[in-house]
């Protein structure tokens, strides 16, 4: 059933609830799904922005307004992308491995985005991981107690007694005892030792130093002076410090400088990215699909807790290997051409960690993450988002079209899928007009309903909603023909309804374009 330049599919007119990897829930999530036997890319991105995602060659569509866990097709925009500082920690640390081999050692699991990844979506026919987050601690200074600026000391007496008059003076020897009291009581803040200076915070000492050394580098150059500056401006110290950080207008460091930090030549580890073309695959994947096989197969084991036979070859072929995207390579595309791809990692000559991806006419889709479980403490999920967003900003500078970077679906009533929201700047799809909001306005609507119409306009439609059935295309005993010819032919009960719900999820566009499949 090959045909270049054509999609061809076969939907499930299925009505029956699964269980639930996000919630656990029995018989509760719902979904629309298709089998692609093949797929232009240009349909797939089409299909994208209206909630569908692939796992393997199954294409599938969450039921949004009936499901447990609603999914909220999530993308960033990547020529505004601002990179996270947790995500900034990530690249330092993987570059203090690297350079100089630090951190070679098991860390615990900081968040469930740094262990996952982006790609992580499980669909209805994986299995999902679970794990318990930690509610973060929140440490307090010794400073943000509030504490008295006076010494409240309580009337002592002896056993005797003080039988003294309240206006009658202590004598000299009393005084002096009441003063030896007062000052060996710890003054606040000071600590037991009245001799050491105040306790202060790390930040406010280096922000000092910092300061410091801006004035001094201000009057080498033979800058105003300071003081006047500061009366001037009516600024203080540290707003001064804040306007004046880098006094020599260095610009912050790129994306692209900050992964290439990572590759030294010189470093104790040396890591390489290659993309290998999945689908159809090419010598490169043939080459090296047993390796990355059994990263695959560790990492179910060690995070899912699947149980070894379970990750087979056939499984793992068929969940991230099989595609129905087309490689196709127009003249104005990239240069590698789009499709289904690999992205490898390799440290000193073997394979940690595998990101799969879909290269799009509008953008990168991340498929999936797997990674050995030795270098979880990497936290190669963040480390790959940040690589992958990287690499999508590199297509841009010679695919204009390129500009968005899709994570798959964001769950708000899930915590462990919350973390992709994390990525600015991010929108969410709206269910029912297919328009894209930024995130920071569908937070309060999810926060009160976990199926929400994001879009504010109430009267906005779905600008590519079905309006002629007739012009569905239908490939029936191998003839391609309209829905109005293909009615004359097969007069099945209920077909009518099957292939309108069919033309309703994957819009008009899409409907006169793909082929669906009835025999």
């Amino acid at each position: 059933m090959a045909a270049g330049g054509v999609s061809i599919l076969e939907y499930f007119n299925e009505d029956e609830g699964y269980n639930c990897g996000y919630c656990k829930g029995a018989s509760s999530s719902y979904s629309n799904g298709m089998w692609a036997h093949t797929m232009t890319v240009q349909d797939y991105q089409d299909l994208i922005d209206r909630g569908w995602r692939r796992s393997g060659m199954y294409v599938y569509k969450p039921a949004m307004n009936r499901t447990c866990c609603p999914q909220y097709t999530i993308r960033c925009h990547i020529l505004d992308f601002k990179l996270a500082k947790s995500s900034k920690k990530v690249l330092k640390k993987m570059t203090r491995f690297l350079t100089k081999g630090e951190g070679a050692k098991v860390e615990p699991m900081e968040s469930f985005n740094e262990d996952i990844g982006i790609g992580h979506v499980p669909s209805p026919c994986t299995s999902e991981v679970n794990i318990d987050l930690e509610k973060p601690l929140k440490i307090v200074s010794l400073e943000e107690v509030p504490t008295s600026t006076e010494v409240h000391e309580k009337p002592q007496t002896d056993s005797a007694g003080d039988n003294r008059d309240p206006g009658e003076k202590p004598t000299s020897a009393e005084a002096n005892a009441t003063t030896e009291k007062l000052n060996s009581i710890p003054k606040p803040g000071r600590g037991p030792d009245p001799d050491k200076p105040p306790c202060r915070k790390a930040k406010d000492l280096r922000r000092e130093r910092k300061l410091k050394k801006l004035l001094q580098k201000q009057q080498q150059i033979g800058m105003a002076d300071v003081s006047q500056h500061q009366e001037a401006t009516c600024e203080t110290p540290k707003a001064l410090f804040l306007q004046h950080q880098d006094p020599q207008g260095n610009q912050p460091k790129s994306l692209e400088e900050l992964t290439s930090e990572s590759l030294s030549p010189d470093a104790v580890h040396q890591l390489e990215v290659r993309l290998v073309r999945s689908s159809p695959p090419n010598s490169q994947f043939r080459a090296t699909f047993q390796e990355s096989y059994q990263v695959y197969k560790r990492y179910q084991m060690a995070i899912h807790k699947d149980p070894p036979d379970k990750p087979t070859e056939q499984q793992y072929s068929r969940f991230l290997c099989q595609s129905p995207l087309q490689a196709e390579n127009p003249p104005d595309g990239p240069d590698l051409g789009y499709g289904s791809f690999h992205q490898q990692y390799w440290l000193d000559g073997k394979i940690i960690a595998v990101g799969v991806i879909d290269i799009l006419p509008r953008g990168v889709s991340s498929v999936y993450l797997y990674y050995d479980p030795d270098y979880a403490f990497l936290s190669l999920g963040v480390y790959s988002a940040v690589r992958e967003i990287a690499f999508t900003t590199e297509l841009q500078k010679t695919v204009p079209n390129i500009g968005h970077y899709y994570m798959g679906f964001y769950i708000h009533s899930c915590p462990k899928m919350k973390y992709k929201g994390q990525y600015h700047p991010s929108e969410l799809l709206c269910p029912e007009t297919y328009n894209w909001v930024p995130i920071e306005k569908c937070r309060p609507k999810l926060d009160q309903s976990k199926y929400s119409r994001l879009h504010e306009n109430p009267n906005a439609e779905d600008e590519d909603r079905l309006q002629n059935l007739n012009k569905v295309l239908i490939l029936y005993r191998n003839t391609k023909m309209p829905y109005n010819m293909y009615r004359r032919r097969q007069k099945r009960a209920n077909d009518e309804a099957v292939v309108q719900q069919y033309a309703n999820l994957v819009g008009q566009t899409c409907a006169e374009r793909m082929v669906l499949y009835r025999n």
